[in-house]
């Protein structure tokens, strides 16, 4: 079983990318998805998660409004569209497994999660 986070990339102020989320082993609908990032220098925190089952997502305050999570199950893919970047967004993105969330539910706890993928660097900088 295998989580693989993609799409990081050096993008400018304003711009946007998106990260995906793949599985090996796993059915991504069956679970609660979270997003994390690790500045340089502070400690990994939730970005967003996604329910079990469902497309209802969560997100962290500061990237409300900016960041879109999202799932395709036909892919078993999860993705966090991110718009309207800025430097304070640099960070290493990873995406994990929450196998016991409950259905309706997800949290942004990092302690939550079971199975946890390499990251992929994000970097705003113009």
């Amino acid at each position: 079983v295998q989580l693989q986070a993609s799409g990081g990339g050096l993008v400018r102020p304003g711009g946007s990318l998106r990260l995906s989320c793949a599985a090996s082993g796993h059915e991504l609908r069956n679970y609660a998805i979270g997003w994390f990032r690790q500045a340089p220098g502070k400690e990994r925190e939730g970005v967003s998660c996604i329910v079990p089952h469902d497309d209802k997502s969560l997100n962290t305050d500061a990237v409300k409004g900016r960041f879109t999570m999202s799932r395709d199950a036909a892919k078993n893919m999860v993705y966090l569209q991110m718009d309207s970047l800025e430097p304070e967004d640099t960070a290493i993105y990873y995406c994990a497994i929450d196998y016991l969330a409950i259905p309706g539910s997800c949290a942004l706890k990092d302690y939550e999660y079971d199975l946890w993928g390499q990251g992929t660097l994000v970097t705003v900088s113009s």
